[in-house]
């Protein structure tokens, strides 16, 4: 049993809950209102599937936005699925969870962003590095202003 209480990693899974939450209720009733989502992935994360051209273009990370035109929006346990328009392309793409560095709806000024954890480049103690999820990102608050028109 730990000798502390982990909030980091407890926020961080009720926070990946809240956005699954919210795409599973646009999966099955679409957006209401004027809501509509900006999300960054990182695009190396394990998990995340994509046209090899989008990937050749976003090596590291990019922002998608779901509003207009979205398609097949399906979600699980673990991330979700949607066909989004790139330059009158259809292009489907699977999104863990876990690649998500940020949520954000404008339209009610909401937002959350995932902070990593730099691991000391110093720590080559031969741990696995997917061993007890230390190194997973932190969650917090993020500011709306970069999103404002």
């Amino acid at each position: 049993m730990a000798d502390q209480i982990d909030y980091g990693n407890l926020m961080h899974r009720a926070m990946r809950q809240l956005i699954r939450e919210v795409l599973q209720r646009v999966a099955d009733e679409g957006l209401p209102g004027e809501h509509h989502f900006f999300i960054t992935i990182g695009t190396g994360q394990p998990g995340v599937q994509m046209a090899d051209w989008l990937r050749d273009r976003y090596p590291d990370e990019m922002t998608i936005v779901i509003q207009n035109w979205f398609e097949n929006l399906a979600v699980d346990e673990d991330g979700f699925a949607v066909t989004l328009n790139f330059g009158n392309s259809p292009e489907p793409l699977y999104i863990p969870f876990d690649a998500v560095s940020t949520f954000v709806d404008p339209s009610v000024e909401f937002g959350l962003r995932f902070e990593t954890q730099d691991v000391p480049e110093d720590d080559d103690d031969g741990d696995d590095p997917d061993g007890d999820g230390d190194d997973r990102p932190e969650a917090e608050i993020v500011s709306l202003d970069k999103f404002r028109k």
